[in-house]
């Protein structure tokens, strides 16, 4: 899972495999001060943190649409304003919602898992995790022109 979205992120296999090795031990040396409820949870934003924070270092021309976008966002993520704008976003949106719902989406639309390997990864039944997607779907304040 890890290495998918290192995979995902950096679109280099050996870059993929370094960020891995790298999660595991950002979460060794914050062994102490983990939340263990939400493991998965847990290790896909490590993941998605350490996967930015090289982007970011790295600086580097893009080489395709999707690297830019990725480029883009690793660089936004370094202002307090924009953390904190897109922290707002992500509160209004996940709000009053458990972590697991906010799991679920992650995979599903982050990571691209089929239904199946969403409510596999989260010990749900597919249509657990479709009511789930559902209900989140008709909280959004989303106009249907925007979805």
């Amino acid at each position: 899972m890890v290495l998918r979205r290192c995979r995902a992120l950096l679109r280099d296999e050996s870059k993929a495999v370094d960020a891995m090795h790298d999660v595991f031990v950002e979460l060794l040396r914050r062994e102490g001060n983990l939340d263990a409820h939400s493991p998965a949870g847990l290790l896909l934003t490590t993941a998605t943190n350490v996967c930015l924070n090289r982007l970011r270092s790295e600086r580097r021309r893009p080489e395709d649409p999707d690297d830019d976008l990725l480029a883009r966002i690793a660089s936004l993520g370094s202002s307090a304003e924009n953390l904190s704008l897109a922290r707002r976003a992500l509160d209004r949106i996940f709000g009053g919602e458990p972590a697991s719902t906010r799991l679920i989406a992650v995979l599903l639309y982050v990571d691209r898992l089929t239904l199946d390997e969403v409510a596999a990864e989260v010990g749900m039944s597919v249509s657990g995790v479709r009511k789930r997607l559902r209900g989140l779907k008709q909280r959004l304040p989303i106009t249907q022109g925007d979805a």
